[in-house]
């Protein structure tokens, strides 16, 4: 079988149908899609994508339902808003915080989007304060190209992943991926991109090419869906779109990544879950149709 893109419908048909079409989640955990027998990893396959949630999805809801509905999509991996771990909290009730969310199984892998608004230390020292005693090991951030260079000397400082996150058209800073690349990537490895599919789309740029030429500076991603490549408001569940989710993580795969596929559901606000749980069902879909068709290529 050749290693080119594997058509969005064509391998997802059988997958979806057992995870998707049930309505339901998957009791296992995703890295089992790539074990063969007694637990071994076959060296012929790709490395899982992990898969979690931007809490910017559950915005309208207080920390504890957050935490609650995350769990209800059978997840693990959250990257917090504000929303749900405030900037104000001090240092204890930030650890008190972190202690309520990991003990619910969850596992902290960012935070953001944090605006960096001031070029001061005060300014963009205080947010990487925030991040070490939330637990987070990446800010997902936008700012000034001018405010970069400070804020890799605090991601240096502080051993903290930034990855940029581009917002499209109306974005003055970076609309697309390869806006903030130019910066970033020649600057310390802890300084990458977030690239947010929905908005990377709207600006008319390749977004699996753009996952490609990223490579190792791609340190995080914002999951979604549109129905029209050019229209923000036309988002719907994950799968029901135009964005080839597929080719998107055969190409993650391609490149390594070990960063998560966040999905940041912006629709529904006062009752997203539902549109996530589907939207959790065509990924997981996904990427059990990418399995397969690997396990049906013939060894080199």
């Amino acid at each position: 079988m050749a290693d080119g893109p594997v058509p969005r419908r064509t391998f997802l048909t059988a997958s979806v149908a057992g995870v998707a079409g049930a309505g339901l989640t998957p009791s296992f955990p995703l890295s089992t899609l790539w074990r063969g027998g007694q637990g071994e990893r076959s060296s012929a396959l790709p490395e899982p994508l992990n898969l979690g949630v931007a809490s910017y999805s559950l915005r309208n809801f207080p920390r504890d339902k957050a935490i609650a509905m995350v769990q209800a999509l059978g997840a693990r991996f959250v990257n917090l808003k504000s929303v749900h771990l405030p900037f104000e909290l001090s240092p204890a009730e930030l650890a008190a915080a972190r202690q309520e969310i990991e003990a619910a199984g969850l596992v902290i892998v960012g935070g953001g989007v944090i605006t960096f608004e001031h070029d001061t230390d005060e300014d963009v020292g205080k947010y990487f304060a925030y991040a070490k005693a939330a637990g987070m090991p990446l800010i997902t951030a936008h700012t000034d190209a001018q405010t970069l260079p400070r804020i890799e000397r605090f991601a240096k400082q502080y051993d903290i992943k930034v990855a940029i996150h581009n917002h499209g058209p109306e974005d003055k800073r970076f609309p697309s991926p390869y806006d903030a690349l130019k910066h970033v990537k020649s600057m310390d490895r802890r300084m990458g991109l977030c690239i947010d599919i929905g908005h990377t789309v709207r600006t008319g740029t390749d977004v699996v090419q753009a996952v490609a030429d990223a490579g190792p500076r791609l340190l995080d991603m914002h999951a979604k869906d549109l129905r029209d490549l050019t229209a923000k408001g036309s988002q719907c569940i994950v799968g029901e779109g135009a964005i080839p989710i597929a080719e998107i993580f055969q190409q993650l795969q391609a490149i390594g990544y070990r960063g998560y596929v966040n999905l940041e559901y912006e629709i529904d606000a006062d009752d997203p879950l539902p549109g996530m749980k589907q939207s959790f069902a065509y990924m997981r879909g996904a990427l059990a149709g990418l399995s397969a068709a690997g396990r049906r290529r013939p060894h080199s």
